[in-house]
């Protein structure tokens, strides 16, 4: 994936870290499209400072939050709601934590960059704005 983001901390609630840890269990027991990835989450989580839900900051993306992103070379704003592999559905807007793109966006926050290598090069995305997240919202267990 080759992500780069400034020295900036990651943050993730520790009920998210307990149920990436088991995604990431089960999922080493099986081979899928994913599994290429779950070396580089396991590698992000480990830099993670875990902290209580309710103790998020409200402008880190974590599990089941709605981002808008920017492309930094085209100017074009997306919106995703970073899920879990069974819930992903890019024609809804959902995008698994597996995906590049939701390992790149979990545990950053508003105003960061996130960089990573693609076929073509190299794309980078700004966090623009979180539009939800169920922490701060209240919602500490979806």
């Amino acid at each position: 994936m080759g992500k780069t983001v400034t020295n900036r901390h990651i943050y993730i609630t520790d009920f998210d870290m307990q149920r990436l840890t088991e995604l990431i269990e089960a999922a080493a027991e099986k081979t899928t499209r994913d599994s290429r990835y779950l070396d580089e989450l396991e590698e992000e989580l480990l830099k993670a400072d875990v902290v209580d839900p309710a103790g998020i900051p409200p402008d880190v993306v974590t599990m089941n939050s709605k981002v808008c992103l920017k492309d930094k070379k085209t100017g074009e704003e997306m919106i995703y709601t970073l899920v879990f592999p069974a819930e992903a559905s890019l024609e809804d807007g959902r995008i698994s934590v597996l995906a590049p793109v939701g390992m790149a966006m979990i545990g950053y926050g508003v105003g960061d960059v996130i960089s990573w290598k693609v076929p073509g090069g190299e794309r980078k995305l700004q966090i623009k704005k979180i539009i939800y997240q169920p922490e701060a919202a209240g919602d500490f267990h979806l």
